[in-house]
């Protein structure tokens, strides 16, 4: 497998993930994975060189769309309790 062949399926393993992964997240993925990351490191040096030519040469678009928050539950004002003058 040539360096471009491993890049071009990580960039489409990546795309199918939703996203660029760090390295031990890519590890923890075990035997799912299109290359193993020794092999990755020994033919490019290390995770962020991957990372790198991935990103030069088959860019991943992933469009992330915004999460919606939910406005916090307004409490009810709290009530005025007077003090009584006790004589």
């Amino acid at each position: 497998m040539t360096k471009d062949m491993m890049v071009k399926s990580l960039s489409e393993y990546f795309k199918k993930e939703g996203g660029i992964m760090d390295l031990p997240a890519y590890k923890a993925k075990g035997a799912d994975v299109p290359v193993k990351d020794y092999l990755l490191r020994r033919a490019f040096g290390s995770w962020s060189r991957v990372l790198s030519v991935v990103s030069k040469r088959y860019p991943v678009d992933v469009v992330v769309t915004p999460e919606v928050k939910e406005a916090p539950a307004k409490k009810a004002p709290a009530k005025k309790v007077e003090k009584k003058d006790v004589e």
